[in-house]
């Protein structure tokens, strides 16, 4: 968090001048509402099973899928780095397990 970011939330009262997090406190001249009972470990009601499923069609509808093209440019791109580091940490492998070896024999 940078110095813009703790100035800005000093000034909105969500943080105190030494850097901790601000208490909340009631405005001046308004009444404390009673604490609600909790529904559930997080306070929440839970969703039905429908409600969930449609959620996550409407979510996934926002996703920003790769085309055909892109997908292979990927994969390429994955398999070939893939295959440079075990190439490199075999190699680092077996000239490491051969020094030691060396060390050791004589």
């Amino acid at each position: 968090m940078n110095r813009e970011t703790k100035r800005m939330m000093q000034r909105q009262g969500q943080m105190e001048a030494d850097g901790s997090p601000a208490s909340r406190r009631a405005p001046a001249g308004t009444q404390t509402r009673p604490q609600r009972t909790q529904k559930g470990p997080s306070g929440r009601k839970r969703t039905s099973p429908v409600q969930f499923v449609r959620e996550v069609r409407d979510e996934m509808r926002q996703v920003a899928w790769p085309s055909r093209s892109e997908l292979i440019n990927y994969t390429s791109v994955v398999l070939t780095t893939l295959i440079i580091m075990i190439s490199l940490i075999f190699v680092l492998n077996l000239a490491f397990g051969k020094l030691i070896t060396l060390m050791f024999t004589k």
